[in-house]
């Protein structure tokens, strides 16, 4: 399976097992979404289950919200991550406040998916990475595949959770790992062991990293696609990084980034969103924290640019292999 089949596999696994669980937004519905995940469901569980929404995203998530109290377990699609803004106040001022000022009397268990970043010539408005701004807000979850087998599982445990979970999807790797080369023959997910993915009920605890590749030399932390475009860095350089796939920011694998960082002694930390209170300046300061006497070199971190994602300079801003080679080579010098 490539991921979209992954997606498509989790949402039919849980409509089939629990009545409650309901499908919606933008397109998803007669159209299957504008990247096909949600097709054939609507077919085969009807239009009360899975259904199109107007082009309002808080007027989806504030459903969302409804549906939640009432004891169903709504999974909202954001068309795309950047338009999941006019939703924000739903979110941060209802979803995630919810259980906390109801006293534990009601709670909102929902799954927002919403394909994000670049690599696909979006241009400003379909290739943002927002996932920081919501790990900023106490009671979201917030979760970041980089490959079918934990979509799945990843998926099936969000929309199994009592709290509201933002569930980002990176859309330049729905059809196959992205390394960063941009002028290399794309790589469908059916030669990488990623896409055995079973038919059936499997789930990915929410908490979790992943050793994407184990090494001693450095630590390197990433998620999403820039998982693949670390293991190319990796690759190229010689440098034997332990590459770390966090899977979910919120909550955080506290345990498996301090062990690794503690065995390499140095950390390189990437992500395409924006560097400026981007989430590399949250992991920064948990391992500064956490390893201190036990690093040997300064922290690099390899982001986006502080600018809107541009259409002409789309892989200038791409944080691809050979940044995350200077700084692997750097933190090695130091």
């Amino acid at each position: 399976m490539n991921m979209i089949q992954a997606i498509n596999s989790a949402l039919d696994v849980m409509l089939g097992r629990d009545d409650n669980v309901v499908v919606f937004g933008e397109d998803v519905g007669y159209f299957g979404g504008v990247f096909r995940a949600t097709a054939g469901l609507q077919k085969k569980y009807g239009k009360t289950r899975v259904f199109d929404t107007p082009i309002a995203e808080g007027g989806i998530l504030g459903t969302a919200i409804g549906m939640g109290v009432y004891g169903l377990r709504p999974v909202a699609e954001i068309q795309f991550a950047d338009y999941i803004y006019p939703a924000f106040d739903q979110l941060v001022s209802e979803a995630a406040r919810l259980r906390y000022r109801s006293g534990g009397e009601f709670w909102a268990p929902i799954t927002v998916r919403a394909p994000c970043g670049g690599g696909i010539f979006g241009g400003q408005t379909h290739s943002q990475s927002p996932e920081g701004v919501f790990t900023h807000v106490c009671g979201l979850k917030t979760v970041i595949p980089s490959n079918p087998y934990d979509a799945k599982g990843l998926l099936i445990a969000a929309i199994e959770d009592d709290d509201p979970v933002i569930f980002f999807e990176p859309k330049r790797i729905y059809n196959g790992p992205f390394d960063g080369h941009h002028d290399r023959p794309l790589q469908p997910w059916s030669k990488f062991p990623q896409s055995e993915v079973p038919d059936g009920y499997y789930r990915i605890e929410l908490g979790k990293a992943a050793v994407a590749r184990p090494g001693s030399a450095v630590t390197v932390l990433a998620y999403g696609t820039m998982v693949h475009v670390c293991l190319a860095a990796v690759e190229e350089t010689g440098i034997d990084g332990e590459v770390i796939d966090l899977r979910t920011l919120v909550p955080i694998d506290l345990d498996t980034i301090v062990e690794s960082v503690k065995k390499t002694g140095r950390c390189v930390i990437v992500h395409e969103a924006t560097r400026t209170s981007g989430f590399g300046a949250e992991l920064s300061a948990l391992v500064q924290e956490n390893c201190f006497y036990h690093l040997e070199a300064p922290i690099e971190r390899v982001t986006g640019w502080d600018t809107p994602y541009p259409h002409a300079f789309e892989w200038q801003y791409f944080p691809g292999p050979a940044r995350v080679g200077r700084a692997l080579k750097k933190v090695m010098e130091g």
